[in-house]
């Protein structure tokens, strides 16, 4: 079962970044607006969730575990975030049938943040994927941003794909990033087993951020295949067969990586124009949120079995 950031109770790899957020919210030196930029799955929004628990949670019972780095399952504030009812926080996201963040997402939250506050704790406002919002979305993003806003708190998730100077510059930039072996030892953590016992060289090599692996490792189980003795081009050929990518948004989302190790894999000079073209349609596919599904046949039928 693949689980989602806000239900990820232990914090990996990044426990330092988290102490060094509580300190300046301790010393009331926490900026209004955070970005914590990194690549995608390296887990940013995790340590979100984790900071705004031990927060919210420092005056509860079964408060946040800053030793163990550990969201506890009984705490009032977690099972509200959970149940999607903690008025301290709202969370902005692509909705599971679009493609990017609308302006009615951006209206809604201001709608919120203008409701009064039934209590006296900071309210905490989660952008994820903050690449996938809209130029009207920015727009009014921004009015809200540039307000005061004292006991709000605006943590914007970005994935190191591009976003507008503006927005950017509005915010404190706090980067994430794990070295192969802290991504190792995270994942090992994850599934409490020797990574090397459950996934081959080639795609451990490739997919440097443990969400990433850890996705790909629920997704192999789900499909029932072995990511230790599988060859890739076995794998995209059962992912497109079977439609998988159409079933679920992340499941799409593993199989354009995997197309893109596909080529990286291959050195060949007949693949070099085959690569470039593929490789620019994804990079299209990824910015302009197109259809996947020409580019992932036409894969198929040039490539695969070409």
């Amino acid at each position: 079962m693949i689980k989602r950031p806000d239900n990820q109770l232990n914090l990996y790899g990044i426990e330092n970044k988290l102490l060094e957020l509580i300190n300046l919210f301790k010393k009331d030196k926490l900026p209004n607006k955070i970005l914590l930029s990194g690549q995608k799955g390296i887990g940013k929004c995790t340590l979100a969730y984790h900071l705004i628990n031990s927060i919210l949670s420092s005056e509860e019972s079964y408060s946040y575990d800053l030793e163990k780095f550990r969201i506890n399952l009984e705490n009032k504030s977690f099972k509200l975030i959970q149940n999607k009812t903690n008025p301290n926080f709202t969370l902005v996201d692509t909705a599971t049938d679009k493609k990017g963040i609308d302006i009615n997402q951006i209206r809604n939250l201001i709608s919120n943040l203008n409701k009064s506050s039934f209590n006296s704790k900071p309210r905490f406002v989660l952008i994820d994927n903050i690449e996938n919002l809209n130029t009207n979305s920015v727009n009014a993003l921004l009015k809200v941003l540039e307000e005061p806003n004292n006991n709000i708190f605006f943590i914007l998730i970005h994935n190191n794909r591009r976003i507008l100077p503006t927005l950017k510059s509005r915010c404190l930039n706090f980067k994430i990033s794990l070295s192969f072996k802290e991504t190792t030892n995270v994942c090992e953590k994850l599934f409490d087993s020797n990574i090397s016992n459950l996934i081959n060289d080639d795609l451990m090599n490739y997919y440097t951020t443990p969400g990433k692996i850890y996705d790909l490792l629920n997704f192999s189980k789900t499909i029932n295949v072995d990511l230790k003795k599988i060859k890739l081009n076995d794998l995209l050929n059962i992912i497109i067969d079977e439609s998988y990518y159409k079933k679920e948004k992340l499941y799409k989302s593993i199989f354009i990586d995997l197309i893109e190790l596909f080529f990286t894999k291959k050195n060949e000079l007949i693949f070099s124009d085959f690569s470039n073209y593929f490789i620019n349609k994804i990079e299209n596919t990824k910015k302009f949120n197109l259809d996947e599904e020409t580019l992932f046949i036409e894969f198929k039928n040039k490539v695969l079995n070409g």
